[in-house]
């Protein structure tokens, strides 16, 4: 069978909320909102569908926006995509799921939809709008009856990773399929998380008891964040195997491995956390941009610290938030806590 791969696809930024860490409006540029064509989402499929053709690697959507739910072309892209068997999840916002809107997106053959908890009702509203933190928790149940898994995603900052461990006994509560988090990465040299790295190794062990605790509650916990590799490992609960080849990559940051985004204008970037912007899908082949302009993300002797390092193959850290630091994707992370 062949790999999976997967594109992050924003075909529309409107949206019902101004999320205070959103990617897309981030430095305040005064952005205007941007949709695609219904036409150019159907170039976007046939270039999807050529990259992966010549690759031998199966399609796999993320779709998003915004509120992907909000393009008018929402429905129709979604038989396209059932027409061609192109397996789905849905990123979006809980405003406009109804017990109708779940059963559809379910026959269109949507396996998971993710829905954001950025830390309990009042860190959370303040984030993203007043209410979203209860609506969020109401439309869990409207997702699952429609037999879709449903996903909750946090994003870890100096603001809320206080509230993380008692998010886990939210999400259980509610019975959420799978639950994750990652860090912010900051848009700017101005920017930081201000999370210091053993702060966030003793963060990470909470989570892991607290995972542990709800091991049976149904719930899985995916570890998302690469430095959980570093946890596991330094914990004796990952091994490298002994049967690995040099020079290989076996797990780690998806960026230049098996991951693109693309954006509402068209806009290829190699990780949709950072400014890193590698070609305009309406104007080349993807194919041709990742043997090209996306080799620039796999020179893996260039990672200042993880080049040094025996997870090199496994972890890396994120390069996405050691580039909101440094602007430099090859710095060390700076909540890794590992001395090399």
């Amino acid at each position: 069978m062949s790999q999976l791969f997967a594109f992050q696809w924003h075909i529309t930024d409107t949206c019902d909320q101004r999320c205070k860490h959103c990617y897309i409006f981030a430095e305040n540029t005064n952005k205007s909102i941007t949709s695609m064509t219904f036409e150019q989402m159907k170039m976007v499929i046939d270039n999807c569908i050529d990259f992966c053709n010549k690759f031998n690697r199966q399609p796999y959507f993320y779709i998003t926006g915004g509120d992907p739910i909000l393009h008018k072309n929402f429905w129709v892209l979604l038989e396209i995509v059932k027409e061609k068997n192109i397996e789905f999840t849905i990123l979006g916002n809980p405003f406009h799921l109804t017990d109708e809107v779940c059963k559809n997106l379910k026959s269109y053959g949507c396996e998971q939809y993710q829905m954001s908890l950025d830390g309990l009702k009042q860190t959370h509203d303040w984030f993203r709008k007043n209410g979203s933190f209860d609506t969020t928790l109401e439309k869990i149940k409207c997702i699952k009856n429609a037999g879709i898994n449903s996903a909750i995603m946090a994003t870890v900052s100096e603001k809320n990773i206080n509230e993380i461990v008692g998010l886990i006994d939210v999400v259980v509560k509610y019975k959420v399929d799978t639950f994750a988090f990652a860090r912010y990465c900051a848009t700017s040299l101005e920017k930081d998380i201000n999370i210091e790295p053993l702060q966030y190794r003793i963060f990470l062990d909470k989570c892991y008891k607290k995972f542990q605790q709800y091991k049976d509650s149904g719930t899985f916990f995916d570890f998302k964040d690469h430095l959980w590799t570093l946890y596991l490992y330094e914990n004796g609960l990952f091994e490298i195997p002994k049967d690995a080849q040099e020079g290989m990559i076996y797990d780690g940051c998806n960026c230049g491995n098996s991951h693109i985004t693309i954006c509402s204008n068209g806009d290829l970037l190699a990780c949709r956390r950072f400014n890193s912007k590698v070609g305009n899908v309406f104007e080349n082949k993807i194919a041709n941009v990742w043997l090209n302009e996306m080799e620039q993300y796999r020179n893996y002797d260039k990672f200042e610290k993880c080049s040094k390092c025996e997870l090199l193959a496994y972890c890396r850290g994120c390069p996405a938030v050691a580039y909101g630091k440094t602007h430099n994707f090859y710095s060390a992370d700076p909540q890794c806590w590992k001395q090399c």
